[in-house]
């Protein structure tokens, strides 16, 4: 499939708070069905023999951070783990549900885009953000992770293919009843890249050694640490 990007329903700048919100509970649900955490946490997992400190960036209604909270409570490991996003929304919406949770999940408001990453975090993470943009400021991220992390960066994303357009069409209309995610869904896979391209980019932001895979379903993780 060619890489086509349409603006997504959920960049627009003026959608309105209740809407967002109903999509930002849809995407948790999508997430926590395909069980997304799982693509982070075997690598967490391994390096938190001591305090690890973890940041999400573009974390949206936080349930990545949120899971990886209750996985380390379940396996007493110490774990502090933040998130940030662009949207106060999002925000307002994952200290939400960390509140409610119990979590010691530390959320603030950030443009990873336009802004320097804070440097106090052992791993930096990302979930299904890429796809949101386009080559040169993929790479550009990259590179900003890279210089934040002292451990590793781990960043999960979609994968562009016609299995993965029909799979997350069906996904986005059964699992949502958001028009924002119904459309935003397959948007996403168009905009999103394939494997070799995403190898590609990671080499032009340094990252040497970097491990770009397949991963089910319809996502790839790249996975890149310091020696």
């Amino acid at each position: 499939m060619p890489r086509v990007r349409v603006p997504e329903l959920m960049d627009e700048p003026n959608l309105a708070a209740d809407a967002h919100r109903q999509a930002l509970a849809g995407l948790a649900r999508i997430n926590a069905l395909t069980r997304s955490a799982n693509l982070l946490w075997p690598t967490i997992r391994d390096l938190a023999n001591e305090k690890l400190t973890v940041l999400d960036i573009a974390t949206g209604s936080g349930d990545i951070p949120l899971q990886l909270w209750k996985r380390a409570k379940r396996c007493a490991l110490p774990l502090a783990i933040s998130g940030c996003d662009i949207s106060a929304t999002a925000i307002e919406t994952a200290r939400a549900k960390a509140s409610v949770a119990g979590a010691n999940i530390d959320t603030f408001l950030h443009d990873v885009l336009r802004d320097p990453l804070p440097t106090d975090y052992d791993v930096v993470t990302c979930s299904l953000f890429l796809h949101h943009l386009d080559p040169p400021d993929v790479v550009e991220l990259l590179r900003k992770m890279m210089l934040a992390a002292k451990t590793m960066v781990i960043v999960t994303d979609l994968v562009r293919s016609r299995t993965s357009y029909s799979l997350v069409w069906i996904a986005s209309h059964l699992l949502s009843r958001s028009r924002i995610v119904r459309f935003d869904g397959p948007v996403s896979v168009r905009a999103a890249y394939t494997i070799r391209e995403m190898q590609q980019m990671a080499a032009e932001a340094g990252m040497t050694g970097a491990i770009v895979e397949n991963c089910f379903p319809c996502r790839m993780r790249l996975c890149w640490g310091k020696s």
